[in-house]
């Protein structure tokens, strides 16, 4: 089974990478004999967002778009953190014993999530949820929503921890397609 995991820069992208680490992928313990089922492969993904076209007021009712120069150097940087965020995720597997790959693709995250799942045959996509609300949700929008109601795979969405210390931070829910 192949497992993708969604990242961007928020604390609860690497939550859910946490969550993956620790319940797909245990350690296997020295006194233990290895497992007879083969490991899931893990896919680390971050979605590139396409760029808007940046505006400059010049003047009452005139604007001024963004030279192209410009374009290019803000896609540089976020190919560069992008490359930064998928490394440091890499790490934090390998430390684990956990080998992964790392994929960015482009568009808008949560049509690309699903698209990449999609194509890679992914037997599982997981997201992280930034605990929005319900009226929240309807007007920011909710990636971890949208994919669960469009992935063509399972979706599990691995919530926040909680700040009470009742949970062991390890929530989540998951979605069938």
């Amino acid at each position: 089974m192949k497992v993708v995991v969604a990242l961007d820069d928020s604390d609860f992208s690497r939550h859910a990478l946490a969550w993956v680490l620790d319940h797909l992928f245990p350690a296997a313990d020295a006194g233990q004999p290895a497992a007879a089922e083969p490991r899931p492969e893990l896919v680390l993904v971050h979605a590139l967002e396409p760029l808007r076209h940046i505006m400059y007021p010049v003047g009452p009712g005139s604007a001024v778009y963004g030279a192209p120069s410009m374009m290019e150097s803000v896609r540089a940087a976020q190919a560069e953190n992008a490359r930064g965020l998928l490394d440091r995720a890499k790490r934090t597997c390998h430390q684990r014993g956990v080998s992964a790959e790392a994929v960015v693709v482009e568009g808008e995250p949560r049509e690309a999530l699903c698209r990449a799942a999609a194509d890679m045959g992914a037997g599982l996509l997981v997201v992280g949820s930034r605990g929005l609300g319900a009226i929240k949700r309807a007007f920011l929008g909710s990636v971890s929503d949208y994919c669960a109601h469009r992935a063509s795979c399972p979706i599990m969405v691995v919530k926040p921890p909680r700040d009470d210390g009742d949970d062991d931070g390890h929530a989540c829910q998951t979605a069938s397609s």
